[in-house]
C-alpha cells in the first residue's frame, strides 16, 4: 500500500460546501476522507453520498456509543450510505459491538455489498493518564484499557480499533496484521499538538505497524494544504 493510500483527511468543517471543496482540492491525493460529527450534525447524509459519488470512500467517523439495538441499526444506517469505514466505542460494551457488527455483516449479504470496515474506538487521543483516572474512573493504565479494550473487539467480531499510534505497536504484537489499527492523534514534526495528548509523527506511526493515519487541521491549517500533505508523503516514502 502507498502511503498517500493510508492517509486518511479529516474534513474538521461545518458545511457541506467546505468539505466538498477540500475534496475537489485533494482528490488526486487522497482516497480517504473522515466525516465527523460536526460535519455529519450539520450536512447529514448527503455530504456523505455527495463524496461517494466523487469517487471516494469515506470513514464515518461517528463513535456509535448506545444500546445494542439502537447502535446496531446506527450502523446499518451508515452502512447503507456506501461508507468504507465506521467506527463504535468500544467501551459501549460486548454486546453492543456484536450486534453492530452482525448487523453491518448482514446487511452487505442481503443487499451483495461490500461489507464496510467497522472499528471500535478505544481510548481518546485527548485523553491522559490522569483524566482516564480521575474522569472517567478507570482503574487501569492507558495502555491496559487500550489492550482490553481492543482484545473486547476482536473477540465481538470487529475489524479493528481506533487507538493513539502510542498503543499501535502493542495492538499489532498481540492481534497480528489482519487486525486494522487506524490512529489519529498524527501530527508531523512541524506541526502544533492542538488538543492531542498521545501523538506521533506519521513515519513513526507507520513504523509502529498502523494501517491509516487520521490528519486534519496539521495539513488543513497551513498555508499550502497540498505542500503540506505533498511534504508528508515525501518524508514517509
Amino acid at each position: 500500500m502507498k502511503i498517500s493510500d493510508k492517509i486518511i483527511l479529516a474534513l474538521d468543517v461545518a458545511d457541506s460546501d467546505s468539505a466538498v471543496e477540500i475534496v475537489e482540492k485533494f482528490k488526486d491525493h487522497i482516497e480517504i476522507f473522515k466525516i465527523g460529527s460536526e460535519l455529519f450534525t450539520s450536512a447529514g447524509p448527503d455530504v456523505v453520498k455527495k463524496i461517494i459519488s466523487m469517487g471516494k470512500k469515506v470513514f464515518l467517523d461517528l463513535k456509535f456509543h448506545d444500546i445494542p439495538n439502537t447502535a446496531a441499526k446506527s450502523v446499518k444506517a451508515a452502512a447503507e450510505m456506501g461508507v468504507f469505514m465506521l467506527n463504535v466505542h468500544a467501551s459501549g460494551g460486548a454486546e453492543m459491538m456484536r450486534k453492530a457488527s452482525h448487523a453491518v455483516s448482514e446487511l452487505s449479504s442481503k443487499k451483495n455489498i461490500e461489507r464496510p470496515k467497522l472499528l471500535a474506538v478505544t481510548v481518546l487521543t485527548s485523553i491522559d493518564e490522569a483524566a482516564l483516572q480521575k474522569d472517567a474512573g478507570v482503574g487501569r493504565s492507558i495502555e491496559e484499557q487500550v489492550m482490553h479494550l481492543a482484545k473486547l473487539a476482536m473477540n465481538s467480531g470487529l475489524d479493528g480499533v481506533v487507538a493513539s499510534p502510542r498503543e499501535t505497536e502493542m495492538i499489532r504484537s498481540q492481534f497480528g496484521r489482519d487486525f486494522l489499527i487506524v490512529t489519529p492523534g498524527i501530527r508531523p514534526s512541524w506541526a502544533n499538538a492542538d488538543d492531542q495528548k498521545r501523538t506521533m509523527t506519521p513515519a513513526e506511526a507507520i513504523k509502529k505497524g498502523s494501517d491509516y493515519i487520521v490528519i486534519g487541521r496539521a495539513v488543513l491549517s497551513q498555508p499550502d494544504p497540498i505542500g503540506a500533505l505533498k511534504r508528508i508523503i515525501e518524508n514517509e516514502s
